[in-house]
Formats: C-alpha cells, structure tokens, sequence
C-alpha cells in the first residue's frame, strides 16, 4: 500500500512541472497578446466582466425564488442589479473600461495616502520606501482618475509586460521542478 500511495505522489508531483509549464506559458501568451493589443483585450475584460455580473445575477434571481432561503428580498434586488449592471457593462464598453480605470485609480489613491502616513511613523522600518512608494502611487492615481480612459491602455500595456514576466518565471520554474523531479528519481 504504501509503495502505491508513493508512486502516486510522484506521479502528480512529474504532472506538476506540466501544470506549471502549461499556466505559464499561457500567461506568457496572453502577456503577449495584451501587450500587442491594448484596447481589444480591454474590451474583452469588460465584455467578461459583464457576464461575470449577469451570471451572478441570475444566480441570485434564482435563489430568491427559494421560499426557504433567508433575505429572498435582498437577493432578488442584488440579482436584478447584477443583471442591470451586466447589460449596461457590456452594452456601453467605453462606461466599463472607464470605470474600471476610475476603481483602479481611486485604489491607487487611497493606497498611496495610506503608505504616506504609514512613512510618518518614526519607528517604521524602512519608511523612506514606504514614503516614496506612497507618493508614485498617489501620483499615478490622481493622473488615472483624471484621464481614466487614456490611462487604461497604458495600464493594459503595463499589465501585459507583467504577465510575459510572469510567464517566462513560470516557464523557467516548470524546467526547474522538473529538473528537481528526475534528479530525486
């Protein structure tokens, strides 16, 4: 028995460097795609995003109709926003894509007064980066929540650098595993 539950343990852990090559170089393909095609891949995000909303409320709208279910009230008044929202985010892409730079830009702001008076506290540890980090931060959100639509495809390009960087470690990690697999085996 226990040579059996062994070898399954190896056999997943050799299908873990598959995994691990396989997200990655999907993300690395997407980084690429995103990286190349700012504006299509914005629509895509908020075409999904509307679907993701009408899906959950539809999930919600169903559920209120449980008589047994607490707050059916509430549910179905989630729902019927969800769904709401979901057309409006996929009919008007340009309100989508808007708010989400103007969420994105307002996360960043809040952020970089939080980091800013973190670096107030003398007994910080490393406060000069917290401070400066703090004020890159306040800056790039004041500058995405004033020109939210501009900003956004320059924070796609961003984000696609990102995921090619993060593909090609995760690659480069699927080889490391399983060089470490079969150096173990």
């Amino acid at each position: 028995m226990a040579a059996t539950t062994r070898e399954m343990n190896l056999d997943v852990r050799k299908m873990s460097w598959q995994v691990t090559l396989f997200v990655g170089f999907v993300t690395l393909v997407l980084g690429i795609i995103v990286t190349l095609h700012p504006g299509g891949s914005l629509n895509v995000v908020a075409v999904l995003t509307g679907i993701l909303l009408l899906v959950a409320g539809l999930f919600h709208l169903i559920g209120a109709l449980d008589h047994d279910a607490p707050s059916r009230a509430w549910s179905a008044i989630v729902g019927l926003a969800f769904v709401v929202l979901g057309i409006v985010f996929i009919r008007h892409l340009h309100l989508t894509l808007a708010l989400i730079a103007l969420l994105i830009g307002v996360v960043w702001i809040i952020q970089g007064v939080a980091c800013i008076l973190a670096a107030t506290d003398k007994t910080r540890p490393g406060r000069g980066w917290t401070a400066v980090f703090g004020v890159i931060s306040l800056a790039a959100g004041i500058v995405v929540v004033a020109v939210p639509q501009s900003s956004l495809t320059a924070l796609a390009v961003l984000l696609g650098i990102w995921f090619i960087v993060i593909g090609v470690v995760q690659v480069a990690g699927a080889f490391y595993i399983r060089h470490a697999l079969n150096a173990t085996s």
